[in-house]
């Protein structure tokens, strides 16, 4: 299945998890924000979230300054 993490085109297998995802692309556990078709997704929902062919998956890191 076909999935856009910030824009990029990436295949994952089918039933991948946003968890499975973000550890593959190498995402920090912590500092990030995620949001799945526009709707943020919890820290603890990760590992639940089940991943749909087309969705949008948006990566936030915070960025401390002034």
């Amino acid at each position: 299945m076909t999935v856009f993490v910030n824009g990029e085109r990436r295949e994952l297998p089918e039933g991948a998890t946003l968890a499975g995802l973000l550890e593959q692309w190498g995402v920090p556990p912590s500092g990030v924000a995620v949001a799945v078709d526009g709707a943020v997704v919890t820290r603890a929902s990760w590992a639940a979230t089940t991943l749909s062919d087309g969705v949008a998956v948006e990566v936030l890191t915070a960025v401390q300054g002034g």
